[in-house]
């Protein structure tokens, strides 16, 4: 059943934008889009993207294709790429409300594969995705083969990709120049044809953030902006998880009123491995810290978390564990991409050795 404002979207859009006679409407409930991330499915003629690293794909026949996106604040930004040219992606600096977006024209009379990948992170808001224009007649094909591997990340700043498309002595913050598609855990899912989700938000620590939320109050949320909003893991079930966390941590445990000691921060890294693990029996997991100052020459951080790992080891016998720690970058800014980049490769190398791929 297509409820009132879906219905009211498609008058709107045969109405203003042009002649219903020589454009396809695609609806989002599409068996045909390949959709992955969380993603909220509650109403399948709106489904809800909010995390950074979501994406979806198809396979579409024609000359063009439009995409209709409802975005809450008009902060977020997509990269629309088509046929895997993701060196040239048409960026979508979205709009507030309900807005078509031209993503190619004049394109040969052929097949072609559509990604829309999110490259900003939850606090910019969730953004509806309403469907796809095509040319008269056209439709969607036979979606692309799914990967049958899997890797989720669990992370702040530095797996969000803040700051990786500024000049080096530029600021961090412009949303414009944060881009998870170059973030080295997005790069790594590629290198390795994987699919990929990101769990991840900038600011964010284990025992203590840039605000009052830690990873363990926040892995778990479907709407990254509600604690009710829950998360079925059963729907979907990684073959590798990556943590990178601590780096906040690093810089405010100090703020802490008793400040906890090394032990306690052993123990709460080790929680959250448990917490994890319960989620995820199967995966293999991979504590990761830096390329930022937590890897720094005589930092305890890279410590405490082998630490952890070993004694979660020892106590629960599991196998499927180990840590990789990045070097630091040397900078006082978040990774660019060339950081990435390498994390991505020397990551990438860990998990093919680990999980034979």
């Amino acid at each position: 059943m297509i409820t009132i404002p879906n219905l009211f979207l498609i008058v709107l859009i045969h109405s203003f934008l042009f002649c219903s006679s020589e454009k396809h409407i695609i609806l989002p409930d599409n068996p045909k889009i390949q959709y992955t991330g969380r993603i909220d499915f509650t109403d399948l003629h709106s489904p809800v993207l909010y995390w950074p690293g979501t994406y979806l794909k198809a396979n579409f026949n024609g000359t063009s294709i439009q995409i209709v996106l409802d975005d809450s604040q008009g902060n977020n930004f997509y990269n629309a790429i088509i046929d895997n040219d993701s060196d040239h992606p048409v960026i979508l600096d979205c709009d507030m409300g309900n807005q078509v977006y031209s993503v190619a024209t004049g394109l040969k009379d052929t097949t072609h594969l559509i990604m829309l990948f999110r490259r900003t992170e939850g606090f910019s808001g969730p953004t509806v995705f309403k469907g796809f224009i095509l040319d008269k007649r056209k439709t969607l094909s036979t979606p692309p083969e799914r990967p049958k591997r899997k890797i989720e990340f669990y992370g702040n700043s530095i797996t969000c990709g803040m700051g990786n498309e500024c000049e080096d002595n530029a600021e961090d913050e412009n949303n414009a120049k944060r881009n998870n598609f170059l973030a080295y855990g997005a790069i790594t899912a590629r290198n390795l044809n994987a699919d990929y989700t990101c769990i991840a938000k900038s600011g964010i620590g284990i025992l203590i953030s840039w605000f009052d939320m830690v990873m363990p109050e926040y892995y778990d949320r479907l709407n990254p902006a509600d604690p009710e909003s829950k998360w079925n893991f059963s729907r979907w079930t990684p073959d590798v998880v990556v943590i990178n966390l601590f780096q906040n941590d690093s810089w405010l445990i100090g703020r802490l009123d008793p400040a906890p000691g090394e032990k306690q921060i052993v123990q709460a890294y080790m929680d959250f491995i448990k917490t994890i693990r319960e989620k995820y029996p199967d995966a293999y997991m991979i504590c990761s810290l830096g390329s930022m100052d937590a890897v720094k020459k005589g930092q305890p951080w890279p410590g405490y978390i082998r630490q952890a790992v070993d004694q979660w080891k020892r106590k629960s016998g599991d196998k499927k564990i180990d840590c990789l720690f990045f070097e630091f970058d040397g900078t006082g800014k978040h990774p660019r991409v060339r950081h990435h980049q390498k994390m991505a490769n020397e990551l990438t190398g860990f998990i093919k050795t680990k999980m034979n791929w």
